[in-house]
C-alpha cells in the first residue's frame, strides 16, 4: 500500500477521511514552513501538500499568489523543496507529502531528475494543475518510473471527461469545487456529489474535494460527499499574519479542521 492510499485508510482496511492542508514552501522562511508542517502533522493532517513557488502560479488567488512571490523573493528554490522534503523524513514524518506546482518547474528542473530526486528525499506524488489530462503522460510516466504518483484534477467543467480522467487517476483524485482560482469563498454551490458519482463510477482511487474551504462546517459537508477535504488559502493566510510566531495557530486551526474532516 502507498503511503497516499494509506491516509485514506481506516486500521480495518476500510475507507477513511482525509485532511489535507497546503503550505508554500519558504513563506515566509523555509525553516517556519517545516515546522508548520510539524505542527500540521502533530494536529491530525492526513496528507500535506507542499507548493513550490513559481512566478505564474495560475491557478491561485491572491493570497496564495502573494505568498509565491515572498518565497521567491527570499531565494527559496526548487532544490530547497526537495531538501524540506528529506528533512520532514529524519525528523520522522511518515503521511505522505505532495508537491503542488506547475510545468515549467518541473521542465526547468528536468522531468526525469525532478522524479529521481523526488523519490530519493521520500516524496509521494505530484499535483501540477496547468497540465491537461492529455498531456499528462511526459510527466506520469517518469514520475511513475520513480515511484511516485501523479494526481489528476477535475472541475466544475470536466463535464464528459470526469470518467476518462478519473479512471486514469493515481494517488488521490483532486475535486476542484470552484470555478476560478484557490481562495477562500463564503458559498460552495457545485454538485460536489455528483462530481464524486461519476469519479466513483470509473475508480476506487479517493477523491478529495479543494478550492474555498476555510471552515470546519465546510470541511465537514465536503468530506461527507467525497473521502476528504483540502485547505490551502486559509492556512497561508495565517503564516502571513503571524510570521515565525505562527506555529500555535496553525495547529490550533488544523486540528479543528481535521477533526471536522474526520467526523464527516
Amino acid at each position: 500500500m502507498t503511503r497516499i492510499k494509506n491516509a485514506f485508510t481506516a486500521a480495518d482496511g476500510s475507507r477513511k477521511k482525509a485532511f489535507i492542508p497546503f503550505i508554500t514552501c519558504g513563506d515566509p522562511t523555509v525553516g517556519t514552513t517545516e515546522k508548520a508542517i510539524l505542527a500540521m502533522v502533530a494536529a491530525g493532517a492526513d496528507l500535506v501538500e507542499i507548493g513550490i513557488p513559481f512566478s505564474d502560479p495560475t491557478a491561485e488567488g491572491p493570497v496564495i499568489q502573494e505568498a509565491n512571490i515572498r518565497a521567491l523573493a527570499g531565494g527559496v528554490t526548487t532544490d530547497d523543496a526537495f531538501d524540506l522534503v528529506a528533512r520532514l523524513r529524519e525528523d520522522g514524518v511518515e503521511i505522505p507529502l505532495v508537491f503542488m506546482t506547475y510545468a515549467n518547474v518541473v521542465y526547468s528542473y528536468g522531468v526525469g531528475r525532478f522524479a529521481a530526486r523526488g523519490a530519493q528525499v521520500g516524496l509521494d506524488g505530484v499535483i501540477l494543475p496547468d497540465v491537461p489530462f492529455e498531456e499528462k503522460a511526459e510527466f506520469d510516466e517518469p514520475l511513475a518510473a520513480a515511484g511516485l504518483e501523479l494526481v489528476s484534477l477535475i472541475a466544475p467543467t470536466s463535464h464528459d471527461r470526469v470518467r476518462q480522467i478519473a479512471a486514469a487517476s493515481k494517488g488521490f483524485v483532486y475535486c476542484v469545487s470552484s470555478l476560478g482560482v484557490t481562495g477562500v469563498r463564503t458559498n460552495i454551490t457545485t454538485d460536489i456529489g455528483a462530481m464524486v458519482e461519476l469519479v466513483r463510477e470509473a475508480t476506487d482511487v479517493p477523491c478529495a474535494v479543494g478550492f474555498g474551504i476555510s471552515t470546519p462546517e465546510q470541511a465537514a459537508a465536503m468530506a461527507a460527499k467525497s473521502d476528504g477535504a483540502i485547505v490551502g488559502s486559509a492556512i497561508v493566510r495565517i503564516l502571513a499574519e503571524h510570521g515565525e510566531d505562527t506555529m500555535p495557530y496553525v495547529e490550533e486551526y488544523v486540528r479543528a479542521m481535521a477533526q471536522a474532516t474526520h467526523a464527516a
